[in-house]
């Protein structure tokens, strides 16, 4: 798996925070070329980060896979790992939307508000 840093990250980080959307949206959101982004999506699709879904086959609306949280989740790992796929398909990476819902709560200040 070669990402493409920052963009492909930017993608992913722009469909986890403002759910599925297509090319031109995430230009916008993302500030990458719509070229750029329209060749990115296959790759990051191909790679099972992002998934093109309907209404119709040819729509382009795309959303991020668990597997593609994943990657959000250890992209500071990124650049120091020399398997990043086997890192985020490895033994934790079933944990990841629970980890990464954390990760992101504790980075918005957000306590945990389970009591028992």
């Amino acid at each position: 798996m070669k990402l493409r840093q920052p963009t492909d990250f930017l993608i992913l980080e722009s469909l986890e925070d403002k759910g599925r959307n297509v090319a031109t949206n995430l230009s916008a959101h993302t500030d990458k070329s719509r070229k750029n982004i329209n060749t990115r999506l296959p790759v990051l699709e191909d790679y099972g980060l992002v998934e093109k879904i309907g209404p119709a086959k040819r729509s382009g609306l795309y959303e991020i896979t668990s597997l593609g949280k994943a990657a959000l989740v250890y992209q500071d790992q990124y650049d120091e790992v020399d398997d990043f796929e086997e890192l985020i398909e490895g033994p934790s990476a079933g944990n990841v939307e629970s980890a990464g819902a954390s990760a992101t709560s504790f980075a918005r200040g957000e306590e945990d508000t389970d009591d028992e």
